[in-house]
């Protein structure tokens, strides 16, 4: 939720996240297979709220949320619903890109939303006054932080991290990405990629998505209870959907 790399590899894309949440929220559930508005979604499940953070769908399209939009805001006490049911509400649809422009967004908390659709690249953001849409290049590697957990010092320092680890690994499998995102860091463990701040705000779980033409597989790595979840997501076409 607060840190997130797309990486795209021969005919292979990954969608990766790090879920950094307070120590008082209850773990999520483990990816299962979830029918919302006639849509098939693969995802782990917000115990508390019912949303999520990332989702894969079974015609091929995949999307991440993070906390914030351009730079860090102050919070409301209470908003009308959780970005992860908005999430749900978006990626749902049968045009989740037409779908973030026409949702209504007052009161909602500020978030960004990476859309990978059809094999095309969006950057959707509510700033909690205004929406922006911007097309990216899917030939190209990405990395994004939560603007409402780090600076824009750290953002950048993070953005290093990530060009020089793809210098060294330039045709990554999900795997090596896994690893960049649990092991990367300068010894500072409020801004690593796995952070921790005093056991109150951590690094809960890392996700991540790989995609083909015939279908996808979710690593859900569960950092608090200790267990990994592999689930074969098959695109249309196929009924089965199976988990190791």
């Amino acid at each position: 939720m607060c840190t997130v790399t797309f990486i795209p590899v021969k005919n292979n894309f990954y969608l990766t996240s790090n879920r950094d949440e307070s120590a008082a929220r209850k773990a999520a559930l483990q990816p299962i297979n979830y029918t919302i508005n006639q849509t098939s979604l693969l995802f782990p499940k917000d115990a508390d709220a019912g949303g999520t953070w990332i989702t894969l769908s079974q015609n091929g399209d995949a999307a991440i949320l993070l906390n914030g939009g351009f730079t860090n805001h102050v919070p409301q006490d209470q908003y009308r619903k959780s970005r992860g049911l908005i999430f749900l509400d978006i990626i749902s649809s049968a045009m989740p890109l037409q779908a973030f422009s026409a949702i209504e967004l007052y009161d909602i908390a500020p978030f960004s939303l990476v859309l990978f659709i059809d094999k095309l690249l969006f950057m959707c953001r509510w700033t909690g006054k205004e929406k922006h849409t911007e097309q990216l290049d899917p030939a190209h590697p990405y990395i994004w932080s939560s603007a409402t957990l780090y600076s824009n010092a750290i953002i950048k320092k993070r953005e290093q991290w990530f060009i020089e680890w793809l210098k060294k690994n330039p045709t990554p499998t999900q795997d090596d990405i896994v690893h960049f995102h649990q092991f990367t860091g300068d010894g500072d463990a409020t801004n690593d990629l796995m952070m921790n701040r005093n056991n109150k705000l951590f690094t809960v779980s890392i996700t991540s998505i790989e995609l083909n033409d015939q279908s996808g597989k979710m690593k859900y790595i569960d950092l608090k209870n200790n267990t990994t979840h592999i689930t074969q997501f098959p695109f249309a076409g196929s009924q089965s959907v199976a988990s190791l």
